[in-house]
Formats: C-alpha cells, sequence, structure tokens
C-alpha cells in the first residue's frame, strides 16, 4: 500500500535520500511518517508531516533528517544528511489520520498503512 524506496549503505556522514510513494487507498491521509527499527530493537518514530504542513521530528534526527511532503505527486521524502552509525535500520513510511496531538503522531498506534521498509546502512 506504501512503497518505499531509496535506502542503501553509505558511509557515515554522508546522505541518503528516502521516497515513500503513496497508494490510492492512503490519499488524502492527515499525516504521513517514517518509523525505523534498528537489530534487536524497537519500532521508533523518526519524523513525520501532516497535510498541512506541520512538521514532528524525533531529537536524534533533529538537524540532520528533513522530511517534505508533495501533495501533487503524492509522495513522502526523507532527505538524510550526516548519517551516523546509529541510523541504521529498516526504515518505514506510515500514513495515519492526524488528530492534531504531537503525542499521538509519534505513536506508531495512530498509522494505520504501512511500507514494506527500505535498509539504510551506515558504515564506518
Amino acid at each position: 500500500q506504501l512503497q518505499a524506496s531509496g535506502g542503501g549503505l553509505v558511509q557515515a556522514g554522508g546522505s541518503l535520500r528516502l521516497s515513500c510513494a503513496p497508494s490510492e487507498r492512503t490519499l488524502g491521509r492527515g499525516i504521513m511518517g517514517w518509523f525505523r527499527q534498528a537489530p534487536g530493537k524497537e519500532r521508533e518514530f523518526v519524523t513525520a508531516i501532516t497535510r498541512s504542513g506541520v512538521i514532528y521530528s524525533a531529537d536524534s534526527v533533529k538537524g540532520r533528517f528533513t522530511i517534505s511532503r508533495d501533495i501533487a505527486k503524492n509522495t513522502v521524502g526523507l532527505q538524510m544528511n550526516s548519517l551516523k552509525l546509529e541510523d541504521t535500520a529498516v526504515y518505514y513510511c506510515a500514513a495515519g489520520i492526524y488528530r492534531g496531538s504531537s503525542r499521538l503522531a509519534k505513536s506508531d498506534s495512530e498509522y494505520d498503512y504501512w511500507g514494506q521498509g527500505t535498509l539504510v546502512t551506515v558504515s564506518s
């Protein structure tokens, strides 16, 4: 239902851009987000953007990751700069209903459509 792409292998300090193409069923969802899951860890919130452009980001990626949304093309992008080893994870894009809450926007329970994930590996 959501197609995430752009993952790969990159050296620490490098950049990578992920893209998420929503499906017809996810068009118009109030919020699009990115989550990630590192090996042996729980899935965690990365960043999200609402239809009106409100952005939420985890402290660990602020200043390094930028989320963008192209309403006309129905895509969501994630520009990742200054990548660190700890950014290594499978990245998932998700779509959900936005209820105006920062706390809820960062919760994976608020997202009802998920992509298959794309692996990002940061090497030293």
